[in-house]
């Protein structure tokens, strides 16, 4: 017999309760307006420029400000999170960005406001990385996918809530309003997040067993006081050589981490090259801020709706199914939307095009990428996987300025349809499917019948428990 804590096979077997949810809101709320501040750019950035106070190469420098900084953060979230642990991580990104983003609404000009958006950035691009990596860690195998999707619906519901609370506060109160409302969200979240607890996956894995036994025996009362008997854990695995940063660059991870940096620079460049400039575009098409505002707002609606339709399937279709063919679909109406003029017809096919960009920042965000890693190197992996999406969208902006000059949205589009293609090939080729495994075992690459076998085990034994 082993000693070892097995925090994997304990929180794997246990039934969502109480604790998941608590985990899951207060994880939630905060990532919900990580999204709002990311999203707030789009309405803010119309505004600006409608008002002289920026131009668009400035809006262009705000952007690519927002990822450097979230280049900065993720990487160094990665690094943080995993030596000194998930929450201190969490904690400390919502306080950098909740008293960056209330700087920021008395910004004197618009220089000020892109250093200000530089330091925002780091604490967003340090929340998306530890928010999903922590709660994969958390949540049992077989409705991971459904949980962490849902975690993308949080996050994802910030661009229409953003472009709503646009639409009703900047004409009233002026953009400097929803950097206030942005920032004192994440610091009323940073107080609450206090109860939160650290990862016990993260404890075992740094040699912290105790704190991983007490904490893992808290959660079981809990769980058994509200269902009854716990099944029995599934076999602890074999002891595992170490994982350093170093194995990221050698089989089986090397592809993984390939394959992660691709998918979030194609998911960036076309959150960032296209959803966000959507209300620019709009004005500078003739449309007044309020009418653009109007416009991002019904297209952006798609956001969690397509978010929802990522968390519900990923389970049931398997991850790489679902990005393949979110991608597929996303890159088929982006070839018809530069034909459309009717305004109504337009936002239809905004919209119907905005669900399967969302099935995709679900999946990829939310659920596949902090899925590849060991949890010994989970958050640098996935930090550096955002490192390079966010660093090769620094450029996008300008790009997008040079390509709506030139060509339109068309000119664009056909930037978006390409990248999504390439995607579509690089996951079919090289990527692995991770549903229904657990995080123990896909760290070397293992069949997934294993897995399944297990869960059936554990199933088993849980029911016979529980009979009279």
């Amino acid at each position: 017999m082993t000693d070892a804590v097995n925090a994997g096979g304990r929180l794997d077997r246990l039934p969502i309760g109480r604790f998941h949810y608590r985990i899951i809101w207060l994880i939630g709320v905060g990532m919900f307006f990580d999204g709002f501040d990311i999203y707030t750019a789009g309405t803010v950035l119309g505004a600006t420029l409608k008002g002289g106070f920026s131009t668009m190469g400035q809006n262009a420098l705000f952007v690519s400000a927002t990822f450097v900084g979230m280049m900065a953060g993720s990487f160094l979230t990665g690094f943080l999170g995993d030596r000194y642990g998930r929450r201190f991580t969490y904690q400390a990104n919502l306080l950098v960005f909740g008293l960056a983003s209330l700087a920021a609404a008395f910004a004197p000009n618009m220089e000020v406001l892109i250093a200000l958006r530089f330091v925002i950035g780091i604490g967003l691009g340090a929340e998306n990385v530890v928010g999903y990596s922590t709660l994969t860690e958390f949540v049992p195998a077989q409705s991971r996918g459904r949980w962490l999707g849902l975690m993308a619906v949080f996050v994802v519901t910030g661009l229409p809530i953003a472009s709503l609370v646009g639409w009703l506060v900047i004409p009233a109160f002026g953009w400097r309003a929803m950097f206030v409302i942005g920032g004192l969200g994440g610091l009323l979240v940073w107080y609450a997040r206090k109860s939160l607890p650290e990862s016990p996956r993260w404890l075992e894995s740094v040699g912290r067993d105790a704190e991983a036994e007490a904490l893992l025996a808290t959660i079981e009362r809990e769980a058994e006081a509200a269902t009854g008997p716990l099944p029995q854990p599934a076999p602890v695995p074999p002891p595992a050589a170490p994982v350093g940063l170093g194995a990221l660059f050698a089989p089986p991870l090397l592809s993984r981490l390939l394959v992660g940096c691709l998918c979030l620079v194609v998911i960036n460049t076309v959150l960032y090259g296209f959803v966000a400039w959507l209300p620019t575009f709009f004005v500078k098409q003739g449309l007044s801020v309020a009418q653009s505002s109007g416009f991002a707002l019904l297209m952006g609606l798609g956001a969690p709706v397509g978010s929802g339709i990522g968390a519900l399937t990923a389970d049931r279709w398997g991850r790489k199914p679902t990005i393949i063919g979110a991608s597929l679909i996303a890159a088929a109406l982006a070839v018809v939307y530069p034909a459309v003029s009717d305004p109504v017809a337009l936002t239809l096919v905004g919209f119907a095009l905005t669900i399967p960009i969302y099935v995709l920042v679900a999946l990829l965000f939310g659920i596949y990428i902090p899925e590849l890693f060991p949890t010994e190197v989970r958050l640098r992996a996935s930090g550096l996987c955002n490192t390079l999406g966010r660093g090769a969208t620094v450029v996008t902006p300008f790009l997008v300025v040079w390509l709506f000059n030139a060509y339109g949205v068309a000119g664009v589009l056909d930037l978006m349809i390409g990248l999504l293609v390439i995607q579509s090939v690089v996951v079919l080729f090289f990527g692995i499917e991770s549903r229904n495994r657990r995080l123990e075992t896909l760290r070397d690459g293992s069949a997934p019948g294993a897995d399944l076998a297990s869960a059936s085990v554990a199933g088993l034994a849980h029911d016979t428990l529980r009979r009279p």
